[in-house]
């Protein structure tokens, strides 16, 4: 098993939950149950990062395709441009 992610056993993780949360607070921690990878523990704050970069992404590709389809220049403000994009 190759990582560059911190480990910790589905027993480790079982028997104090806490203690895992609190490392995986800021990075990801990598949860092996029998020697092989069964998922990933972040804790709160990154998982909202991860998904405020993941929605800006979204916004980004959104606008840029709105840009070249034209619409840009067909919204009379602002307001209509967000809205066309569902924002």
């Amino acid at each position: 098993m190759n990582s560059t992610f911190p480990t910790i056993t589905m027993s480790e993780l079982k028997s104090n939950p806490a203690a895992a949360l609190a490392q995986a607070a800021d990075y990801p921690l990598q949860v092996v149950s029998r020697g092989k990878s069964s998922g990933y523990l972040i804790g709160k704050q990154l998982f909202e990062q991860l998904l405020d970069h993941l929605e800006n992404q979204a916004d980004q590709r959104d606008v840029k395709q709105a840009v070249k389809r034209g619409e840009l220049s067909k919204a009379s403000n602002f307001e209509d441009f967000a809205q066309g994009l569902g924002l």
